[in-house]
């Protein structure tokens, strides 16, 4: 899956969490992507983080490290 396609999914995930109530947002999204996308994807997120991450969300950047 092209990373184009990643960042913008995970930006998705996350303007959703960012709209809902409490503290634990990125802890949501973390868990959402753990859960919903596969090891081969949450690695190439990771890879995507690693080279250029200010296309991701600062949302997606605080989830980074749970996932």
């Amino acid at each position: 899956m092209p990373h184009d396609k990643l960042t913008r999914m995970a930006n998705q995930i996350a303007s959703f969490f960012a709209t809902q109530p409490g503290s634990d947002q990125a802890e949501r999204v973390a868990t959402h992507l753990n859960d919903f996308w596969g090891p081969e994807m949450r690695a190439a997120l990771k890879a995507r983080a690693a080279e250029d991450d200010t296309d991701l969300s600062p949302l997606v950047r605080d989830a980074l490290p749970m996932i």
